[in-house]
């Protein structure tokens, strides 16, 4: 693909708009850890929020979405649109408590929550695990999709991409801390959305796709394999029953609560923890978290659906692809590529823009994953197990250094990586199982750092068994292997809770007066305590748990319902319309007088 002058100074300017801001906060960053990694904890609730949303929204979402449209129908995508359950449950349940905890880090917590050298030695481990190892296989993955992205556009290899994204990501990131990404973020969101939409609009206007009518005509008589329907929002649960169950009935019953995924964790963590500790107020971490999942789910996946449609039409098959770009390497050759095959489609000036677009998408994630992986190498690892006690420009200087690491080992790791489809799965097995601890670590004392190690331990022994059997030829399916890690995984840390080493009853008590978690899992500790009776009611009355509840399923019912009527307006099924607009007034009353009442 050529990009003309005007592609060039659009995507020039687009580049230039994002990340000329962040160049006046390198100073404000270098003064000390907390301004670096947690903006000294002064973020406004509507920009921590489009930081969230900007940094999902990464070069790989939309490859992933096209993969999930291409080969289960837009149904496939309940695998991730089932997170809703868990991002909503962050809202109302958990962003208050992690703002009251007052860490600097997710991983800071362990040393509050836990004690001994259990506490430590999880804190120092998930610090290396999840911002060196875990990180880096995301960022990775972020990146394999800027290598494909930029493989059909103009015919770059791997390491001219990863070149040419790391100069940029990198300086930034070392250079102006989680102020600089908050900035850039704001303003790619907005770029970003706008060069989707047009991605979308160009497609259906292909003459082989003929408008949103023959989009719909074409795919409502075309059957994929299994007899799959790709419009349908809901799987077949009479003909394809194992596919029903592994993106619709797993997802929503199991994983949303077992499985420990970036970006929509139980009980909150990683870079969403990072943004809600550096709002100002827990309201502002609240509002982040919901706005974060408003936006996330309802208003951008449908851009991102159409054109994995249309793609259908385009390019049946991977050969057609193949065809079409037959200088883009092979291996790179997936289903997650057509995605960025339909945009040879886009007319000169939208071109530029979606490659300003594309830049946002990839710099907007690995910027986030940068800064917070730094913080977790330096502030959880280096600073309290290697260099404690030295000045905070010396930490800051670390964290530049961590940023360089980060990078170099992600960007090694993109030439070992396939397609999205794959990195999403790896994620999904490698987490399975720890999530339901870290929701209930809030509410039940009786949770303790061992139980945290025995999880991880145990969920990734299993995820290497089954990687054994895969070598030998035995592959039981993804939704199964998922099912047993879960299984195998919760039984060992829930075993471990009850009969395991416990923590420390001072420590617990500390923490019960620092965050004031309430439910009978605190009882014993209120008691040992000496809480006053009426000390704790208020908290329980501001919490006020049967209110959230009810805030927690009219929110869900607002995404989904919102989610649906956008998707089934484009389908110009109107009848659909109207029932989804409807449920969507008396859920979204509901959730705002929630929502005022949580806040008096």
């Amino acid at each position: 693909m050529i990009l003309g002058p005007l592609d060039w100074v659009i995507a020039l300017a687009s580049i230039l708009i994002c990340f000329i801001p962040a160049l006046f906060f390198g100073k404000r960053s270098g003064k000390s850890t907390a301004e670096f990694f947690a903006s000294g904890r002064s973020v406004p609730w509507w920009l921590a929020g489009l930081s969230m949303v900007a940094t999902t929204f990464s070069s790989d979402t939309p490859n992933l979405v096209a993969n999930f449209v291409r080969t289960q129908g837009v149904a496939g995508n309940w695998q991730w649109w089932a997170f809703t359950l868990t991002g909503v449950s962050t809202v109302f349940f958990y962003a208050r408590l992690w703002r009251r905890s007052g860490v600097l880090t997710d991983l800071e917590f362990y040393e509050v929550r836990y004690s001994g050298k259990a506490a430590s030695a999880v804190r120092g481990f998930r610090a290396v695990y999840l911002g060196l190892f875990f990180n880096c296989i995301i960022m990775a993955s972020v990146n394999l999709a800027a290598c494909k992205i930029a493989s059909v556009l103009f015919g770059m290899s791997r390491w001219q991409t990863l070149l040419a994204v790391g100069l940029l990501n990198v300086v930034f990131a070392a250079h102006s801390g989680l102020w600089g990404v908050l900035v850039i973020d704001m303003i790619q969101f907005f770029i970003k959305m706008t060069a989707v939409i047009a991605a979308a609009y160009f497609a259906v206007k292909l003459p082989q796709v003929g408008g949103m009518a023959g989009l719909v005509e074409k795919l409502s008589h075309k059957v994929g394999p299994g007899g799959l329907n790709y419009l349908n929002v809901l799987p077949d649960f009479t003909s394809s029953w194992d596919l029903a169950l592994a993106v619709f009935i797993i997802p929503l019953t199991v994983q949303w609560w077992a499985v420990w995924y970036p970006g929509a964790e139980p009980g909150g963590g990683s870079y969403i923890a990072q943004r809600m500790l550096a709002s100002k107020s827990e309201k502002d971490a609240l509002g982040s978290s919901l706005f974060f999942n408003l936006a996330h789910y309802v208003l951008r996946p449908w851009p991102w659906i159409i054109v994995g449609l249309a793609s259908i039409i385009i390019y049946p098959e991977l050969s057609d692809i193949q065809k079409a770009f037959p200088h883009v390497d092979p291996s790179l050759v997936g289903h997650d590529i057509a995605y960025p095959a339909m945009l040879k489609f886009l007319p000169t000036g939208f071109i530029g823009l979606m490659v300003g677009g594309l830049v946002a998408a990839n710099s907007s994630t690995i910027l986030t994953h940068l800064n917070w992986g730094a913080s977790y190498l330096v502030h959880d690892f280096y600073r309290r197990f290697l260099k404690p006690g030295e000045t905070e420009k010396h930490y800051v200087k670390a964290g530049r250094w961590a940023t360089v690491l980060l990078f170099v080992v992600s960007s090694a790791m993109v030439f070992v990586l396939q397609t999205a489809q794959d990195n999403f799965n790896i994620m999904l097995q490698v987490g399975a199982g720890t999530g339901l601890l870290y929701l209930l670590r809030w509410f039940w004392w009786r949770i303790t750092a061992w139980c945290e190690i025995v999880a991880m331990v145990s969920s990734f022994a299993a995820s290497i068994g089954f990687l054994i059997l895969h070598k030998n030829g035995i592959v039981l399916g993804t939704y199964k292997e998922l099912l047993l890690t879960i299984g195998f995984t919760t039984l060992c840390w829930v075993i471990t809770a009850l009969f395991g080493p416990q923590t420390d009853h001072d420590k617990l008590i500390s923490f019960y007066r620092l965050v004031h978690p309430i439910g009978p899992g605190w009882t014993e500790i209120r008691r040992l305590a000496g809480v006053d009776p009426v000390e704790a009611a208020a908290y329980a009355r501001q919490d006020n748990i049967p209110l959230a509840m009810v805030g927690w399923v009219t929110g869900v019912s607002v995404i989904w319902s919102g989610l649906f009527l956008v998707g089934n307006f484009l389908y110009g099924r109107m009848d659909y319309v109207a029932m989804l607009t409807a449920t969507l007034a008396v859920s979204g009353t509901i959730l705002v007088l929630v929502i005022r009442r949580l806040w008096e």
